[in-house]
């Protein structure tokens, strides 16, 4: 089972080391894994994405919160929270199917950030069905390059 895992974190260096260290430590694998900076300079905000039962992702918690630098771990239950995904894709296009996929882009409220005579760069952002389903449609013309952020959540409380 996938579970989203939210932990606030001091802003110093060598934490993200360590977060790493203890699920590569533990043989836990992170599907996703989004950082950055809160509006407090002095924390980030770690979005992570993992799989395992409910007692995996209980000592996870358990091991996270035993951190020096952790501050918070909320475990996100289906339901409970909001996430998003940027996606960068550049997309082959020639003169047939450029229209296609300008048309394509707009149905998913995706932008195109460069054009270039044979390929789109198109940014989408959304759940993760939504890009899933953007990026099924673009596999027909041909993914060149593609960058994803990971999710980013918050609780809906």
């Amino acid at each position: 089972m996938r579970h989203t895992i939210s932990v606030l974190v001091e802003n110093k260096f060598g934490v993200l080391t360590r977060v790493a260290a203890l699920f590569s430590g533990r043989g836990y694998n992170i599907d996703s894994l989004n950082v950055a900076p809160t509006h407090d300079p002095k924390t980030s905000k770690m979005t992570i994405v993992t799989r395992g039962d409910d007692a995996t992702l209980e000592q996870i918690v358990k091991q996270l919160n035993k951190l020096i630098d952790v501050i918070e771990v909320k475990d996100f239950r289906d339901g409970e929270y909001i996430d998003r995904e940027l996606v960068m894709v550049k997309v082959a296009v020639n003169s047939k199917t450029r229209a296609e996929v300008m048309q394509v882009t707009d149905i998913f409220r995706a932008k195109i950030v460069d054009v270039q005579p044979k390929s789109l760069t198109i940014e989408v952002t959304g759940s993760e069905g939504k890009v899933e389903k953007f990026l099924d449609l673009m596999v027909g013309f041909g993914i060149l390059e593609l960058t994803r952020t990971g999710k980013a959540a918050l609780p809906r409380n």
